[in-house]
């Protein structure tokens, strides 16, 4: 049970009023006791830096409720006040060395727990490529503790399926606060900046390139397979592991074969998150893409005046701050075209023709020749839409007509007045990812101009690439 490890009051310091004044001190504390040979340090140089971190200007307070006596406190007074309060909830404890001088520690657990939660503090990033290569190597090691190998190889296994699942639901999160963004710049500062920035340049891309699985994959399962029918390593490593976890050796060989097709398993069906991730990736980039697009476009066509009347709507909505199941509550409502939903269809939900009664002669129908002109007309119109349509390689014809001689612009000098121009600015960076695209980018400050607010970034032209 984990509360037969971890006191029951252990969390309370980061659940109390208090928490971010406890939370200060604890990273203060860990601070300087992880310089140290051990987690142990004198008392006096912990209440040293506890006053100091409480005459500063920059540190929080403790709240009233929070403390023992009703008069002031000095800031050496709330130094020893806090470590009193951390040793009785359980997370340091009070040594006495030989020289009668008092040390304080971390808990084991604490230690644990104080990594994991600066890690989410940071956002530190899982470094797939650390995990793969580690499994890589052991694989290769053959004969050389066997058992320590695969016992490392199954964690660190698990490591990277735990952070390939942690970035397909990072992903989903993204999609879902899409919504939350109601103009163009909230819209290209969640992509442009929030999403490729934490998602795409840190874990995504290196996913596709340096921390690709694919390239060793194969020799890994293969390594794998070879040592799940060897006697000689099947032996060894169940020796090694009987004697780690003092257990059997049959319980224990059964544990290296469990262990071995765990990891076989794991990275054969690895295929499916990365599949999920990638169309996640490709989902989100469209959707900020098209609600960009829609809330750009402005036309006097049925969807045109769709979009006015549902951003008048969505807008008054906000206002009124109702719910959007209440949204005929609003006045503007009775002279706009009433939108409901059918619970279910039968006979009498559907229209019924009148069918007439008079017999049906059939007449001979007559030869129409189609007018050449409205044929011409009707293609041309349908190869201006099509040409119209932005892909990568138009992207990449545009950048190279504006880049012409030259072998770097900002984005910034694009002629953003012109009709799209700032659509396929937007273009171009999502597709500037690309290795094949023909061009890198190098991201730079932001810039305002005609009327536009976005960060600057520097196109480079490929050498061979762009002509």
């Amino acid at each position: 049970m984990l509360f037969d490890v971890i006191p029951e009051n252990f969390f309370r310091p980061l659940a109390a009023p208090g928490k971010i004044v406890y939370w200060e001190c604890i990273c203060c504390l860990f601070s300087v006791t992880s310089k140290q040979l051990s987690f142990g340090v004198e008392r006096d140089v912990l209440v040293d830096e506890l006053q100091y971190y409480f005459e500063s200007s920059m540190s929080a307070d403790i709240p009233v409720e929070e403390l023992e006596e009703t008069g002031s406190m000095t800031s050496r007074d709330k130094a020893n006040f806090m470590l009193r309060r951390l040793e009785s909830y359980g997370w340091i404890y009070v040594d006495v060395d030989y020289s009668y001088v008092q040390r304080i520690n971390f808990r084991d657990y604490a230690i644990r727990i104080i990594k994991s939660l600066i890690a989410v503090s940071d956002e530190r990033r899982v470094e797939y490529q650390g995990y793969i290569y580690t499994i890589y190597n052991l694989a290769k090691g053959g004969l050389s503790n066997p058992g320590l190998g695969l016992l490392q190889i199954a964690e660190n296994t698990d490591a990277l399926i735990t952070g390939l699942k942690s970035l397909n639901a990072n992903i989903k999160k993204y999609i879902d606060e899409l919504t939350k963004h109601s103009t163009v710049a909230e819209i290209m500062d969640a992509l442009l900046n929030d999403y490729y920035t934490n998602v795409v340049d840190k874990a995504y891309h290196r996913l596709l390139t340096s921390d690709n699985v694919a390239k060793f994959r194969p020799e890994i399962i293969e390594r794998l397979e070879a040592n799940s029918k060897s006697r000689r390593f099947l032996n060894a490593a169940a020796n090694e592991i009987a004697e780690l976890k003092e257990i059997s050796s049959e319980k224990a060989e059964e544990l290296v074969l469990e262990l071995l097709h765990e990891v076989i398993n794991a990275f054969r069906s690895m295929d499916e998150i990365l599949d999920e991730i990638n169309k996640k990736n490709t989902r989100y980039q469209r959707a900020a893409i098209n609600r960009a697009r829609f809330l750009l476009s402005s036309s006097e066509d049925i969807r045109g005046q769709l979009k006015e009347i549902l951003t008048f709507m969505n807008e008054r909505i906000q206002e009124k701050n109702i719910d959007y199941n209440a949204v005929y509550e609003l006045e503007e409502m009775d002279r706009l075209i009433k939108i409901f939903y059918w619970d279910y269809l039968d006979m009498d939900s559907l229209y019924a023709p009148v069918e007439g009664k008079k017999e049906f002669i059939p007449q001979e129908t007559p030869l129409i020749i189609p007018n050449e002109e409205v044929r011409y007309e009707k293609r041309k119109q349908i190869w201006s839409k099509l040409g119209r349509t932005l892909s990568p390689e138009k992207i990449a014809a545009y950048v190279a007509e504006q880049l012409g001689d030259r072998n770097c612009m900002l984005a910034s000098e694009l002629p953003l007045s012109e009709e799209d121009t700032f659509i396929k600015l937007i273009y171009i960076r999502l597709y500037g990812q690309r290795k094949k695209v023909g061009y890198c980018l190098e991201m730079k400050d932001t810039v305002e101009k005609d009327g536009f607010r976005f960060r600057d970034f520097l196109i480079l032209k490929r050498p061979g690439k762009i002509s």
